[in-house]
């Protein structure tokens, strides 16, 4: 059972690490050009991490990394393209290096229409799919770290959003019933299910597995809603949503917190374990979604 943690919803990223030492550590992070993964990137260089900071061009994560300091490497990953994803994974198996940590972080939210990537819904491919793939290709980097650790970052609570099936593998194209929020529910209930069968792939090896939960934050997520929607979002930032250093809190915590050495297939909120919902538990359908998406991206895995 994983104690509480002493720190709450109102903790900073830089809070949580302070006392830490993470010298010598490697730490990858997706979407590290603004928001979550620019803040966790920053906070963890500060503690001595060396950070594998991706994005969309190298251009924009080289100008990112400018603003963590000198302990970086900008890596170039556009998640809508399974060739960049596997070119990324093998400049990172070329630097040889254990990784301490893979931050999955990155995603897109609510896009106001269909849209399709190799026949796939955008957001399942993009949020869970290109994930899977890069995870998997560098897992081996993972496991040979002292004690690696995969996190896999949520949206607030949206897999709540999600079919009552959890995932439609019979709709994984989205062409039946279309709606933004439910196939950006059905991507984050994929993110915690993949997290939660990569643990029990992963038991046994000393590397660990968990998602997480950053609640409502202050970031450009919210970018595809409509405008009229953004400007509400806008009004209440002050009143509902997190700032950028506390929302990273949570994925900063279950990242690098010692007391979390043999911790695995959990879900985590506010820096404290807890049981989702929905079928984000369901074993059975994260086995399931594990063998349709490696089938999915099994292209790019040989």
């Amino acid at each position: 059972m994983t104690r509480q943690s002493a720190f709450n919803k109102q903790s900073t990223a830089a809070e949580v690490v302070a006392e830490l030492d993470l010298s010598g550590k490697t730490v990858l992070i997706t979407g590290a050009t603004s928001g979550l993964g620019l803040e966790s990137a920053r906070v963890l260089a500060s503690r001595g991490a060396h950070i594998l900071a991706t994005g969309r061009t190298l251009a924009k994560v080289s100008a990112a990394c400018s603003q963590v300091g000198t302990a970086t490497t900008p890596l170039e990953l556009e998640l809508e393209n399974h060739d960049s994803v596997r070119a990324c994974a093998d400049v990172v198996r070329k630097l040889g290096a254990p990784i301490d940590i893979l931050l999955c972080n990155a995603g897109i939210m609510a896009l106001p229409k269909l849209e399709q990537i190799r026949g796939i819904e955008k957001q399942f491919f993009v949020n869970h799919l290109s994930h899977f793939l890069l995870v998997n290709l560098l897992l081996e980097q993972v496991k040979r770290a002292p004690q690696g650790r995969v996190v896999v970052v949520g949206s607030s609570s949206a897999y709540k959003w999600a079919p009552p099936a959890g995932v439609e593998f019979d709709n994984l194209s989205g062409e039946r019933d279309y709606t933004p929020n439910k196939s950006y529910g059905q991507s984050k209930t994929a993110n915690g299910l993949f997290s939660l069968e990569l643990a029990s792939r992963l038991a046994g090896s000393g590397a660990t597995s968990n998602s997480i939960n950053p609640g409502p934050v202050d970031t450009n997520l919210s970018r595809h809603y409509p405008g009229w929607q953004r400007k509400v979002l806008g009004l209440i930032a002050g009143f509902f949503l997190k700032p950028v250093g506390v929302g990273a809190s949570t994925q900063c915590y279950v990242a690098t917190s010692p007391a979390l050495e043999k911790t695995s297939g959990q879900y985590f909120e506010n820096c404290n374990a807890v049981v989702p919902g929905g079928q984000m538990t369901n074993k059975t359908l994260a086995g399931k979604l594990w063998e349709k998406s490696t089938e999915l991206v099994a292209s790019h895995l040989s």
